[in-house]
């Protein structure tokens, strides 16, 4: 490391971006064949975990605007894995569900978190750690006005 404060190398951004992008294309070939974005992957993991949910809770969720969400929903819709109806108990509210094939879809996903760490070849402890300090830093910027 140099000691320059503004050497690239130096920059924490730097890392976390080109970290991000590096593992996501590893994600690319596996989620292709399942008509999956990686970003549509996360909305699928979120409700994998919880549905139906709000658009509004998904959006929380996954730490993305709505904006950015709505064409996520779109497509995933399209594709046959969600529906997204008004909430029976507040019309306002858009509910977001999974159909029997994006239910079924999670068994063939069920293999991601393996492959993708058999792919990057990294002790699991250290990805676990990695994982950890990501949230540590996620909360840090978060507080921060």
């Amino acid at each position: 490391m140099s000691d320059d404060v503004l050497a690239l190398e130096n920059q924490v951004c730097f890392g976390l971006a080109v970290a991000a992008r590096s593992v996501i294309a590893l994600y690319r070939p596996i989620l292709e064949p399942m008509s999956l974005t990686h970003p549509q992957y996360l909305v699928m993991l979120a409700l994998w975990e919880q549905e139906p949910r709000s658009v509004k809770n998904l959006s929380d969720t996954l730490a993305l605007e709505p904006a950015t969400l709505s064409p996520l929903l779109k497509r995933l819709e399209a594709t046959g894995y969600i529906e997204r109806r008004r909430s029976p108990s507040d019309e306002r509210a858009l509910e977001v569900r999974l159909t029997e094939t994006g239910r079924a879809l999670r068994a063939e996903a069920e293999t991601i978190p393996h492959r993708i760490v058999e792919r990057l070849g990294l002790p699991v402890s250290e990805l676990v750690n990695l994982r950890e300090t990501l949230h540590t830093i996620i909360g840090a910027a978060a507080r921060t006005p």
